[in-house]
């Protein structure tokens, strides 16, 4: 029976997996899909208007070419897979159930409510490879709810990815296994961002839809498509509950994101109970007010013919995202926990699963899949091996007609740089002009999206004074999606959070975003998980220190680069002219798995000699030293607008007779990387006399200066005055760190 249901399936929806992405195709798929709805185990409860259709048109056609003993035939096999469908979503439910009671841990309640949409999704909608889980013309799915994890791992177990098999399903949420206890993108292939802090993985969603909308309208032509693919997404009540998930999900609107499809699990728990002790709001309603397309499916447990039709209609509408509300039941099919917030983020208990089993008539031992619902998904193997050799063989058509556009495209999704990118890098000299770092930031930007196709981006409303625009490129826009300048508004938090999506798109996009580097307060979140996941945006914070003056404290980051220099897998540079500043951004660029901030300042600051990009490459380097190769008496070390004034005070000190290096520690992750030759080399042990000078909280500067050294900085908020009487009133002058060298010499 397997066999045939497998080829009884792949026959009667092949229109639907090979059209997949026009209006036309998508009525096709609920053609195909409408008679495995509405059943109860395995009998036919109800039929909609469509089911009824294909059994009639499936009849007359067989009568009228096979005969009657044909018709009886697909009546038996419909009936296969209206069994195998329903058996597919419990098995999905079961598998979660099974391996969060294996762990005593996880959360049961989002798979089993949510477990129809993950089947029809992953089994009659989207296109995917799982021997390839990063083929780039795969559909995106984002699992925003991140804790009901193991619905996604059902589906790749039922799909056959490799990365969960069987013995990673036992390991749920133990050392080292491919199945966490949230989904990461850097340890399950197939997880395409990491999810977890409610309202991050929407966000991730819409720039992944992003990507593709931009992406397709540079690459498309008329009678050649290569880009094409959708978005899908499962939210719950939590991640919209979170603001960061309205900025993202304003700008997707705004954007015309079309071929974003997301999924509302509208079951109205959370931890704390009902939602309605906290969550009234009319969800439909305010998503319709942010321009999206809103449908309603109020029976999201059985109903699964409501959701074909839903996507059917999503994929209709080409102008707006689509918000597709699911109303379904947490923790479906237990008879005691279901709807309750107690099967939210806990084991069901022994007694709960074996209640379970019996109100859904699964008699399978834990882990077990039933034979003919293995052979039913073992087709996408096949159909996902299918789907991307058909995208290659366009590509290469594609190739044949526009040569020069498709070896760009192919360089950039392979993640290769053009060769000699990086000479596009303005360079400086101690005779250049002066000029704050953010207007030398936007030189840099300027020259690199000449050379990288890849690079795009834009500031939350900030732009001008940010100096983050490319000035050879118009606004991304809905009907302007070729642009490279992107508009975020007032919304640092989505800012971030959309960058990490383009970053993790896997088509060599290179997102930069801009704020003040004061307001990382409202972005912090974004910038944790492009640290967690790998993911290489470029963040350009300008206005770095007290050095912006008037604007006081509210605006002047004091604490800012020790928390960032805190924060594993970020790096934190803070460049002092125009050679660093190029320097921080070749660095920038090259880490595709590492985010940098970049902190610029606002006033200017003059070229210095002795600076380079290769220092900056290293992290910490030597700028200026008059020992002749011997150890010095004093190390000054100095980061930004603070370098001058360390190269200034031992300039004082020479003067006295002294030996003085001077060491600009531009990004301390990068030092920290350099062999314990060359970091002795630039901070030589036997030199304990040391002084830092740093226009901001003086924590974690003691890693450098040793028991007896001195820090100059700011451990205190700031104040509303010019730059010059705030650095002289705070103590960051050259006299005092003159004074503080005297001191440990």
């Amino acid at each position: 029976m397997a066999t045939a249901t497998s080829s009884s399936l792949t026959a009667a929806c092949a229109p639907s997996l090979s059209a997949h992405s026009s209006a036309s195709s998508a009525s096709e798929h609920l053609t195909c899909s409408s008679p495995f709805a509405k059943f109860s185990g395995l009998k036919l409860v109800s039929s909609s208007s469509t089911a009824s259709h294909f059994f009639q048109h499936q009849n007359q056609h067989n009568k009228r070419s096979h005969g009657s003993r044909k018709a009886q035939c697909v009546r038996a096999s419909t009936v296969d897979l209206v069994s195998v469908v329903e058996k597919s979503i419990n098995a999905i439910r079961f598998l979660s159930i099974d391996c969060v009671e294996k762990a005593n841990s996880g959360h049961p309640g989002l798979p089993m409510g949510c477990a129809p949409m993950g089947h029809i999704l992953y089994d009659e909608i989207m296109k995917y490879n799982p021997k390839n889980p990063y083929w780039f013309n795969r559909d995106r799915f984002v699992l925003s709810a991140g804790h009901g994890c193991m619905l996604q791992y059902a589906l790749f177990h039922l799909a056959g990815y490799d990365s969960v098999k069987e013995e990673d399903l036992k390991q749920f949420r133990q050392w080292k296994s491919s199945t966490p206890g949230h989904p990461e993108n850097f340890e399950t292939p197939g997880v395409e961002v990491t999810t977890g802090p409610l309202g991050q993985g929407i966000c991730n969603a819409v720039g992944l839809a992003l990507a593709e909308k931009h992406l397709a309208a540079r690459y498309n032509k008329p009678d050649a498509t290569i880009v094409d693919h959708y978005t899908y997404c499962i939210v719950g009540d939590g991640c919209n509950m979170e603001g960061v998930s309205n900025e993202a999900c304003s700008l997707a609107g705004h954007w015309g994101l079309g071929k974003l499809i997301v999924f509302y699990d509208d079951n109205h728990i959370s931890i704390d109970g009902d939602t309605a002790i906290a969550f009234t709001e009319n969800v439909d309603q305010r998503f319709e007010a942010l321009g999206w397309h809103v449908i309603w499916v109020k029976e999201g447990n059985t109903d699964y013919d409501a959701i074909r039709e839903a996507i059917a209609k999503a994929k209709e509408e080409t102008e707006r995202p689509t918000l597709i509300k699911v109303t379904t039941t947490i923790g479906y099919g237990s008879p005691n926990k279901a709807n309750t917030y107690s099967v939210h983020g806990s084991a069901l208990g022994a007694k709960e699963v074996d209640a379970t089993r019996k109100n859904l008539n699964w008699s399978h031992e834990p882990f077990c899949v039933p034979e003919d619902v293995k052979g039913h998904w073992s087709r996408h193997v096949k159909l996902g091996a299918q789907h991307e050799a058909k995208w290659q063989a366009d590509l290469a058509a594609y190739e044949k007609k526009y040569p020069q556009e498709a070896a760009e495209f192919k360089s950039l999704i392979s993640g290769e740089f053009p060769a000699g990118w990086a000479e596009a890098l303005p360079k400086y000299t101690p005779e250049s002009a002066g000029d704050a770092t953010r207007n030398l930031s936007q030189a840099c930007l300027n020259a690199l999206a000449k050379v990288l196709p890849g690079l795009l981006g834009g500031s939350a409303d900030l732009a001008s004074s940010n100096m983050t625009l490319l000035k050879m490129f118009g606004d991304f826009q809905k009907d302007t999606p070729t642009e490279r300048n992107l508009r975020f508004g007032v919304r640092e938090h989505g800012m971030g959070a959309i960058c990490n999506g383009i970053a993790l798109h896997g088509s060599g996009l290179i997102p930069y975003c801009a704020t003040f580097f004061v307001f990382t307060d409202y972005m912090r979140g974004a910038m944790r998980i492009s640290a967690l996941s790998e993911a290489g945006v470029i963040y350009v914070m300008t206005h770095d220190s007290i050095g912006l003056g008037e604007d006081g404290p509210t605006h002047q980051p004091i604490e800012h680069l020790a928390s960032f220099r805190a924060m594993p897998n970020m790096l934190m540079l803070r460049p002092a002219d125009g050679n660093e500043t190029a320097g921080a951004y070749k660095v920038a660029v090259e880490n595709r798995k590492r985010p940098s901030t970049l902190a610029l300042s606002r006033q200017k600051l003059p070229q210095l000699a002795g600076t380079s990009i290769e220092g900056v490459e290293k992290g910490g380097y030597i700028i200026s030293d008059n020992s002749t190769g011997n150890k010095p008496d004093l190390i000054i070390f100095g980061t930004g607008s603070e370098l001058e004034i360390a190269c200034k005070a031992a300039d004082v000190i020479k003067k006295e007779g002294k030996t003085v290096r001077v060491v600009s520690l531009v990004c301390w992750e990068l030092f920290e990387e350099q062999s314990a030759e060359y970091k002795e080399s630039v901070i030589p042990a036997g030199v304990s006399a040391r002084v830092s000078v740093e226009a901001g909280s003086t924590f974690g500067w003691n890693k450098y200066l040793g028991y007896k050294g001195k820090a100059v900085g700011i451990d205190h908020f700031g104040a509303s005055a010019p730059a010059g009487i705030l650095y002289k009133e705070f103590g960051i002058t050259v006299e005092n760190v003159v004074a503080k060298a005297k001191e440990v010499m």
